[in-house]
């Protein structure tokens, strides 16, 4: 069984409401008949009744719920609540109304906010940024977090290394610079995402250009200071750094360039030192070894939502909600 099969029959164990905001995206429509039919989750549509039945044709997407923003009896509630959350920057009634009727995804985290819904997936058609800004204003981070950041889920086929081609590559879809305690946050949000998604024990590897002071600059001085931080901040954790992608990953190369850490060539969490080379470095795997990409997955939101990347594809969408499901059930 592969890893989104097994995380899929996780979700199944325990079905969880997903809201899908993006209805104006045909893929969304797929996704959602699949979802469906596999029983992975509940759904939430967010549209008129008429826009989703012409977006859906020829899906069955029966068992899925639909919610119009303008003719449904929450619609005032989330109104006032997002008044309220909002009040210090200035919202007003007349404004939160204008945002839930004609911006979906701030009505999907309004219904994660209420209760409404377990969790959110959007992205199809957005950017990170639109996607994460709701979240951040309405659902905040969550308590004793930091940092909000974002993972890819890498599984790699036919790969001995990880934890059975399995990995997390961290930040690559959010923190562009992150200095030495914001990586150290992303280490260990990282880790906890892997336990709990692989159900195996993180290994964490802070990745550099330099493998214990085998180069000299600022750059490899942040992950240095990182690695320390975060290494004093959670010794519970198996991480260390700094390392160069073959020591963090390649048992020979790990025992050579860092002999003594108990991490070196064993790593299954790559934290890499920005959001550049953690970009690059999973669309790299992704496109040369034809690994499979769940995310960008967030971490550190008080309630799961996730963002997809807009080359996304249906198939991708149902992973990501599988993915969602399983942080909901956490919560």
């Amino acid at each position: 069984m592969g890893f989104i099969d097994v995380i899929k029959a996780r979700a199944k164990a325990d079905k969880k409401v997903i809201v899908l905001p993006e209805t104006e995206d045909r893929r969304t429509y797929e996704a959602t008949a699949q979802i469906l039919k596999e029983g992975i989750a509940d759904i939430i549509l967010i549209g008129s009744e008429e826009a989703v039945k012409k977006g859906s044709e020829g899906l069955d997407i029966s068992g899925a719920k639909i919610v119009d923003p303008a003719t449904s009896d929450r619609t005032q509630a989330y109104i006032d609540k997002l008044v309220e959350l909002r009040s210090k920057k200035g919202m007003t009634p007349e404004q939160a109304k204008e945002i839930l009727l004609n911006q979906y995804l701030y009505y999907g985290v309004m219904m994660v906010k209420m209760g409404d819904a377990d969790g959110m997936v959007s992205g199809a058609c957005h950017s990170t940024a639109d996607t994460l800004r709701p979240c951040l204003q309405i659902l905040k981070t969550k308590p004793g977090t930091k940092l909000v950041s974002a993972f890819f889920l890498m599984v790699v086929p036919n790969c001995e290394y990880g934890a059975n081609g399995t990995f997390i590559f961290a930040d690559s879809g959010l923190n562009q610079n992150p200095n030495p305690e914001e990586l150290a946050a992303i280490a260990a949000s990282s880790a906890e995402s892997f336990k709990l998604l692989v159900e195996e024990e993180p290994i964490v590897g802070m990745l550099s250009h330099s493998t214990k002071g085998s180069a000299k600059h600022a750059d490899v001085d942040k992950v240095v200071e990182a690695t320390r931080i975060a290494k004093e901040e959670h010794p519970e954790l198996k991480l260390d750094g700094e390392f160069q992608l073959d020591a963090a990953i390649v048992p020979s190369v790990g025992a050579s360039k860092a002999p003594g850490s108990d991490v070196a060539g064993k790593a299954n969490v790559l934290v890499f030192p920005d959001l550049d080379a953690g970009n690059i470095g999973y669309k790299l795997v992704q496109r040369l070894a034809k690994a499979e990409a769940y995310g960008p997955i967030t971490q550190g939101i008080a309630k799961p939502v996730n963002d997809l990347s807009r080359g996304c594809s249906a198939e991708d969408i149902v992973g990501v909600v599988a993915i969602t499901s399983v942080q909901c059930q956490a919560q």
